[in-house]
């Protein structure tokens, strides 16, 4: 009885453990975004692709006196899977673009293996 409830439970519950790190993903990326809009908003401008999000924990070398971080109140966490997040800017599809591979740790791919991106929700395309 035990194996046949395992074997009816588990895959339900082993299927939300993907969803629900894609979510995840999601929730740290809007904390990026308003933590990228704060450090845009006290030094006129995004970090560049090179400053990454560190620059939003440490303050650049070519920051001025603007710069009130650190913007986020922890260090920048990896994503779900374990992987740094991808910071661009200027980024394809808006003022910069945050992105996570999702479980295959590749680009592209479907289901758990999603890139989980800030410029769509997840599913759409």
């Amino acid at each position: 009885i035990l194996g046949l409830l395992a074997a009816l439970v588990a895959p339900r519950m082993f299927g939300k453990v993907g969803t629900s790190k894609q979510k995840a993903a999601k929730a740290q990326m809007s904390l990026f975004e308003t933590a990228l809009d704060t450090y845009r908003l006290d030094m006129g401008k995004y970090p560049t692709t090179e400053m990454g999000l560190a620059a939003l924990r440490e303050k650049p070398d070519d920051a001025d006196t603007n710069w009130d971080g650190p913007y986020l109140p922890k260090e920048i966490p990896l994503d779900p899977w374990g992987r740094a997040y991808v910071y661009v800017h200027p980024g394809e599809h808006g003022d910069y673009d945050i992105l996570s591979y999702g479980a295959d740790k590749q680009p592209g791919g479907e289901g758990e293996d999603m890139d989980i991106v800030n410029w769509k929700s997840i599913g759409q395309e």
